[in-house]
C-alpha cells in the first residue's frame, strides 16, 4: 500500500474526531450552561415556594384547629347538663309534687336467690325522711334489716342469729341508700352530695346517661338514665366496707305509679360482674300508708333489775 496515500486517508479521521470531539465538548459546555441556568432560577425561587409551603401548612393547621374546636363546642353545646337531667329525671318520675306528697311507701312481692331456686317472701317498708324496713321471710323465719334515720339493726335467723343486733357504720350504709324514696338525684345538693356528667355509656345495649354520685359519706354512685325516659336502669356503687372495696350493681325496671309516682318492680342486685344476683319482683305497691315508726327502732331490750347495795 501506498504510504502517502494511508497518511492521507487517516488524517481526515483524526480531523474528524477532533471535530465531534470538539462538538461534544461544546454540547456540554451548553448543557452545562443551561443546568447552571436551570440551578439559578431553581435557587432563586426555592425560598419563594418554601415559604408558600410553609405559609400553606400554618393555613391548613390553623382551619383544621378552627374546626375541631367548633365540633368540640357543637358536641359541648348538645350534651346535656347536670341539671337538666336531674330535672327530666324528677319529670318522668311523676313530677316534684307527686314525690313530696309521697310520704311513705310499702311494696311487697318475692325475692329469687341462688339463680332463683329459692324463693322468698319480700317486705319494704319507707318512711319519710328516711327510715327503712326490710323483710324476707322463709318457712317461717323472718330475716330483717331496719334503720330508722339514726342507727340500723338486723335479725339473722338463717345465719343463726334470731336476737336483734346493732350494725356497724359501713354495714347501715346501703341501708341508708335504701332509705330514699327519690332516689340519689333528687335534692342531691341539699343531701350534701356531688354530682358529674360523664356522658353517654352502654347498658345491655342502650347508650345511657352516666352521672356520678358523690355522697358526703364518700360513697360514690354512678347512676345510668335511659336516654328515652330519664328513669333509672342501672345503679353501680362503689363503697369501703370492713377495709374493703366492694362494688354492688342493681338494675332496675318494669316502673310502675304508686301514689303518682313511677317505682322499679323488677330489681336485680349483687356485686359488679357476678353472674348470681339476687332478684326482687313487686307485685303490690301501697303509697302513703299509715306506718308506726317503731317498727324502724331497734326493739327495746328487757330491763334487769338493779342490785340492792
Amino acid at each position: 500500500m501506498d504510504r502517502t496515500r494511508f497518511i492521507h486517508n487517516y488524517r481526515p479521521l483524526v480531523c474528524y474526531a477532533r471535530i465531534d470531539s470538539f462538538a461534544l465538548r461544546i454540547e456540554n459546555l451548553v448543557m452545562a450552561t443551561s443546568l447552571s441556568a436551570l440551578n439559578i432560577k431553581t435557587s432563586l425561587l426555592s425560598p419563594i415556594r418554601l415559604q408558600i409551603h410553609v405559609h400553606l401548612r400554618f393555613a391548613i393547621s390553623f382551619v383544621a384547629a378552627v374546626l375541631f374546636t367548633l365540633a368540640l363546642f357543637a358536641q359541648d353545646k348538645n350534651q346535656p347538663t347536670v341539671d337538666e337531667l336531674v330535672a327530666k329525671n324528677i319529670e318522668a318520675k311523676g313530677g316534684a309534687t307527686a314525690l313530696q306528697n309521697l310520704q311513705s311507701l310499702r311494696v311487697a312481692g318475692k325475692m329469687l336467690v341462688q339463680q332463683g331456686q329459692i324463693e322468698l317472701g319480700y317486705l319494704q317498708t319507707k318512711k319519710r325522711p328516711d327510715e327503712v324496713r326490710t323483710e324476707a321471710s322463709l318457712q317461717g323465719m323472718t330475716q330483717i334489716q331496719a334503720y330508722d334515720g339514726k342507727e340500723g339493726w338486723r335479725v339473722s335467723p338463717f345465719f343463726g342469729r334470731k336476737d336483734p343486733e346493732r350494725m356497724s357504720a359501713d354495714d347501715v350504709k346501703a341501708l341508708i341508700e335504701d332509705s330514699e324514696i327519690d332516689g340519689p338525684l333528687v335534692d342531691w345538693k341539699a343531701k350534701g352530695s356531688t354530682v358529674e356528667y360523664l356522658g353517654t355509656e352502654d347498658v345491655d345495649g342502650t347508650a345511657a346517661h352516666k352521672l356520678k354520685v358523690v355522697r358526703k359519706n364518700g360513697d360514690v354512685s354512678f347512676v345510668y338514665l335511659d336516654p328515652d325516659h330519664f328513669l333509672e336502669i342501672r345503679v353501680v356503687t362503689g363503697r369501703m366496707r370492713h377495709g374493703a372495696y366492694e362494688e354492688v350493681e342493681t338494675n332496675l325496671g318494669d316502673y310502675e305509679k304508686a301514689g303518682g309516682v313511677f317505682v322499679p318492680t323488677s330489681i336485680e342486685a349483687g356485686p359488679k360482674g357476678a353472674s348470681d344476683k339476687q332478684r326482687i319482683i313487686i307485685d303490690k305497691l301501697e303509697a302513703n300508708v299509715p306506718v308506726d315508726d317503731a317498727i324502724f327502732h331497734f326493739p327495746g331490750q328487757i330491763s334487769l333489775p338493779q342490785p340492792q347495795r
